[in-house]
């Protein structure tokens, strides 16, 4: 399957997520959007995405997109912690489908960040993230 219009491939270093390369982003204005073809190593027992790559693959979408937010608000994040996220699990996808993270939410605050995002498989939902994340700062040079 052809990598959809407008992505290009994730190279940010993760040992976690590493072994599910190749990834794929597509950096916007006010979000970044991960995606990936649906392969062996993503899957469970059962041949469908293991909810634990929903879930990684979410947070680091969503917390991309907060810190993509508020960069662009002039806010000189450094990082972002996770602080709390729930995963709903609404359906299944399978290997060989186009898997999309996409943030549609987010409002970024001065220690707080918040993002809602929807998951799809082939343009299908297949579950819905939400989560919170700790904005730290970068340090102020000293004199």
């Amino acid at each position: 399957m052809p990598t959809p219009y407008g992505f290009e491939p994730f190279l940010r270093p993760s040992p976690l997520i590493d072994p599910w390369r190749p990834l794929f982003m597509r950096t916007l204005d006010d979000r970044v959007v991960l995606g990936l073809t649906v392969r062996e190593p993503h899957t469970n027992s059962r041949g469908t995405v293991h909810g634990g790559l929903f879930a990684a693959l979410a947070d680091q979408a969503m917390g991309m997109s907060c810190a993509t937010r508020l960069k662009a608000q002039g806010v000189p994040v450094s990082t972002l912690w996770t602080a709390s996220m729930t995963v709903d699990y609404l359906g299944a996808a399978g290997i060989g489908q186009w898997l999309v993270f996409d943030t549609h939410f987010c409002r970024p605050g001065k220690t707080l960040c918040h993002a809602e995002m929807d998951i799809t498989a082939d343009g299908e939902t297949v579950a819905r993230a939400r989560g919170a994340f700790r904005v730290t700062l970068e340090r102020a040079a000293s004199a």
